[in-house]
């Protein structure tokens, strides 16, 4: 059953801290981002962010931000519209179907001062099913201080609990899937990834070029920042955008200035995760990559990136 967005008379300038860090599924008030919200027209909603000064995780060697803060910026934006604006509960589960994002590589450029970014939501294809699952589209346009900085969309579910551990079986329990999660393998050298710290390094050596072992640090304090009972959407795109940058030739910093993410199974913590890259055709933003990620004989999901070279 389709269900309309919620009329513009709501109005908030500002968003109750820990609402939104309930909202926005993150444990430690450092990395909520967003700082609140408004209606900007009857489906429409504008959602302001606080980008750091200095993020520790979603920074670059030059000093510029990550692309993937702004994928981070809008998950925690339609996580935070999903519950304000949708009533959808807590206790609900949210999950990605696909994400597809392009920034200006212009826009992240760092000033030392933090950054204000302005994300207008719109919503299509929400559809309410009766068992209780939501299941929605997020449009987003977003500008930093003012300047267009990148646009995406998010197609993703929300789903009850009943129906969400009956999906997941006997890997419903998050803390228990965390303590049953394989060792982080050793990381590949953080340079050859685009990092500088091995801590940040998601990806271990494979067996062959261009192929790698997905590497799960659950003591991660912002990839895993609380337990989880799948590896997390954002661990698989920066695997995507380590992986991108560990095909490019040496010397320079590759940014993955376009993603279109596509996620078919969740990808489990106690099982091995391998990830291919193949060069595919280059796109209007630059040199073009698909990553996929395979677990067992399933191909779980897989990413094009399209990067820049700085």
């Amino acid at each position: 059953m389709a269900s309309s967005a919620v009329a513009a008379t709501v109005t908030t300038d500002r968003a109750d801290a820990s609402t939104v860090l309930g909202s926005t599924r993150k444990t430690e008030p450092s990395e909520a981002l967003v700082t609140g919200w408004r209606h900007s027209a009857a489906e429409e909603q504008t959602v302001t962010v606080r980008w750091p000064a200095a993020h520790g995780f979603y920074d670059r060697p030059d000093g510029t931000y990550s692309p993937l803060l702004f994928s981070e910026s809008v998950r925690q934006a339609a996580a935070v519209v999903s519950h304000t604006v949708f009533d959808i509960p807590l206790t609900h589960r949210l999950g990605w179907e696909y994400l597809v994002t392009q920034v200006d590589p212009a826009a992240l450029a760092g000033t030392g001062r933090g950054a204000t970014v302005e994300l207008r939501l719109r919503h299509t294809d929400i559809v309410r099913r009766r068992a209780g699952s939501i299941h929605l589209t997020t449009l987003a346009t977003a500008s930093r201080d003012g300047v267009e900085l990148g646009t995406a969309r998010l197609r993703y579910s929300a789903l009850p609990p009943a129906i969400y551990d009956r999906l997941r079986g006997s890997h419903a329990d998050a803390r228990q899937a965390f303590a049953r999660a394989l060792p982080a393998a050793p990381a590949l050298p953080p340079a050859s990834v685009g990092r500088t710290r091995e801590q940040d390094v998601v990806l271990a050596t494979g067996l062959i070029p261009y192929h790698w072992r997905l590497r799960t640090d659950t003591a991660h304090r912002v990839l895993f920042d609380h337990p989880h009972d799948h590896v997390p959407g954002m661990v698989l795109l920066e695997a995507a955008s380590q992986a991108a940058h560990a095909c490019a030739a040496p010397g320079g910093l590759t940014v993955p200035v376009g993603f279109d993410a596509r996620f078919y199974r969740y990808v489990e913590l106690d099982q091995p995760c391998w990830i291919t890259a193949t060069t595919a055709d280059r796109g209007p933003a630059g040199r073009s990559i698909r990553i996929d990620g395979h677990q067992g004989d399933a191909l779980a999901f897989r990413v094009t990136t399209e990067s820049v070279t700085r």
